[in-house]
């Protein structure tokens, strides 16, 4: 017996077909009568054979491959992200294929390009990047996640960044907070600028003041909120507010390195409410963004957008809640 596997004209022979009649009946063509489909899938049964996804694409122009662009695998945020992406697009029968991006955007911009993938969904998308709009020049579907892009027209699913920022400001404010510290993140994203203006209007409104030497702006990543934390206790903050949770448990980490008390020293708030957040050893309080139902839209924009490419488009704005945990409280009666 040969130890090639079979292909389609292996199949065609023993239903007693034409080759292209096995591409209709195994892509289910309606021209293909219920007969000839269950005599080929019989036939393909039997002889084991798996239709060629290569093969596929290069007869319908299409891969069935969604892009996930990210640019930090190491960041719980987006691990929980393509975990979800993976799940919603097994559902419609797409695969997903995860593209990281370093910062170099013409090369990013020829992988989108080159054919491999439908569509794609942009996570870690800043300010400056020029990719977004080079794919609305070519037609390339696509969608913006967790991010916004100024002056192109695209679709977007985020949650309202100012406002969840302006939730964790009102709580510090409620619960008497006066002497207040910040990590943001990076001013060079939409999310960083966003929720940094979000948290600094509600302390201007209170007339609670933001001094320099209890702010710091940096990535989104574990290392700087533990570093960062550390430069900012000299100003004895009694509340702490971190632009996303991978900051905030950065900063817990050298918080309780330090002696420092969460909450009876210092409350600590984040932003995102990834999974992480919820362990019992960290309690974290946070605002919550819908990350499973911010994929589920940003993939039915693809999809849409793949089968609809001139429909105008779309931004989605999912609204924040606080979730409160073990992490917050009112000012310590000594301060």
């Amino acid at each position: 017996m040969s130890s090639r596997p079979p292909t389609s004209h292996d199949v065609a022979r023993r239903a007693g077909v034409s080759q292209p009649t096995v591409s209709r009946a195994l892509r289910d063509d309606p021209s293909v009568s219920d007969e000839t489909r269950q005599a080929v899938r019989a036939a393909a049964d039997e002889l084991g054979y798996v239709i060629s996804a290569r093969g596929r694409s290069l007869s319908t122009r299409t891969t069935n491959q969604i892009g996930i662009v990210v640019s930090d695998l190491g960041n719980p945020f987006y691990l929980q992200v393509l975990d979800t992406f993976h799940a919603a697009l097994a559902q419609v029968d797409r695969r997903m294929l995860v593209l990281a991006h370093d910062g170099d955007d013409q090369t990013l911009l020829s992988r989108l390009l080159d054919g491999s993938v439908d569509g794609a969904i942009l996570t870690t998308t800043v300010l400056a990047s020029t990719i977004p709009a080079a794919l609305v020049r070519r037609g390339f579907p696509f969608a913006l996640l967790n991010r916004t892009i100024d002056d192109t027209p695209c679709d977007v699913c985020v949650v309202d960044n100012v406002a969840g920022a302006r939730l964790a400001a009102e709580t510090l404010v409620r619960l008497g907070h006066t002497e207040i510290a910040a990590l943001f993140g990076p001013a060079t994203t939409s999310t960083g600028r966003d929720r940094e203006a979000g948290f600094r209007a509600v302390l201007d409104e209170a007339a609670i003041a933001l001094p320099d030497t209890r702010v710091r702006s940096g990535p989104f990543d574990f290392d700087y909120g533990h570093a960062g934390v550390q430069e900012l206790l000299a100003g004895r903050p009694t509340a702490l507010f971190c632009a996303n949770d991978v900051i905030a448990l950065g900063a817990f980490n050298a918080l309780r390195a330090a002696g420092v008390r969460i909450p009876d020293d210092l409350t600590l708030i984040g932003f995102d409410d990834i999974a992480v957040a919820g362990w019992e050893v960290f309690e974290l309080t946070t605002v919550r963004q819908d990350i499973d139902r911010m994929v589920q839209v940003a993939a039915g924009m693809v999809l849409e957008r793949i089968d609809g490419p001139g429909r105008p488009p779309e931004q989605v704005v999912l609204e924040p809640t606080l979730v409160e945990r073990a992490t917050h409280g009112p000012p310590a009666a000594s301060r």
